[in-house]
């Protein structure tokens, strides 16, 4: 009983509202009031500042609130766990994913689903940002994003690939018919890029200017398919990661050329907390990526 009065104190500082937190809860919103106050009975403080309609949670209820999110994950996890020993994990793995990694992950959650075949996956496409926010929170499970640049923290981590870049363009440019392309010939084209809320355009930012060079696209996105359909009409070009080849490559309208002077890679790897014990889920998720990478890259084919 003491984990669901925590659920619905969660809930309540989720929802800011008794009705909507009490149906997030499956409950009625009496139930919900009488649970908060026997938490707060229990707790010997007063945890929600009450009136006509919710007011906040007190300085007490926001420490216990933050108290709460580690007790009910653990308490998930810990049933998770035993369950599992009898019959095998069930539930759904949360897993947020940075765009210039989409195209890889099925490389990792196709062979996760055939181990695991009581989880379901549900890949969601977030900023490293907000991959973050979504460990800490336990919102989710794992992570897909950038290794090195701008680190998370508070993470394990697993290596998976390295990310390189390649000028995609249409099939009728002039640079379509070389086999490599400098970055300088590159930042010369009229770009379609990601937008500065992006990792990806951040870390080719900082590269270009290494290189001495300043990267002005004339458009910009947060969506790797809108670059694409620029790119297919001729009047653009864009610098994408490799894996996007898989994706891209349908298009016969485009072709893709290896960026040089010099050649760069950025690591992309899984991260999940750094709390012990590790959730069932997690941990199953590491161990199928730490054997796939034993035994070979991810993405070997993608060179």
């Amino acid at each position: 009983m003491f984990v669901r009065q925590m659920s619905y104190l969660l809930a309540l500082a989720r929802e800011k509202h008794f009705t909507r937190a009490a149906e997030s809860c499956c409950v009625t919103q009496s139930t919900l009031s009488s649970g908060l106050k026997a938490l707060e009975r229990e707790l010997n403080m007063p945890l929600v500042l009450r009136g006509s309609r919710f007011i906040g949670l007190t300085p007490e209820g926001e420490r216990v609130a933050a108290w709460a999110v580690h007790i009910v994950s653990d308490y998930e996890n810990l049933k998770q766990d035993v369950a599992g020993l009898r019959s095998g994990l069930k539930g759904t793995l949360r897993l947020g994913v940075v765009p210039a990694a989409m195209p890889a992950v099925a490389k990792l959650t196709a062979p996760f689903c055939a181990q695991n075949p009581g989880l379901a996956v549900n890949v969601i496409s977030l900023t490293s940002a907000e991959i973050q926010v979504g460990i800490d929170k336990f919102d989710l499970d794992a992570g897909i994003t950038y290794l090195e640049n701008e680190p998370l923290t508070k993470v394990r981590k697993i290596p998976l690939y390295e990310e390189r870049y390649l000028l995609v363009t249409h099939i009728d440019s002039p640079l379509a018919q070389m086999p490599s392309v400098s970055w300088r010939d590159a930042a010369a084209e009229n770009l379609c890029l990601l937008n500065e809320s992006m990792q990806n355009r951040r870390i080719l930012n900082n590269l270009a200017r290494s290189f001495g060079i300043e990267l002005i696209p004339s458009i910009t996105s947060n969506s790797y398919l809108a670059i694409c359909s620029h790119v297919c009409t001729g009047g653009w070009a864009s610098i994408i990661p490799h894996t996007f080849s898989y994706i891209f490559r349908g298009c016969r309208e485009l072709t893709f050329v290896e960026l040089v002077g010099p050649k760069h890679s950025q690591s992309i790897g899984i991260v999940v907390s750094e709390r012990d014990p590790l959730s069932p889920i997690a941990h199953a998720l590491l161990r199928c990526a730490g054997r796939m990478v034993a035994n070979n890259p991810l993405v070997p084919s993608l060179a």
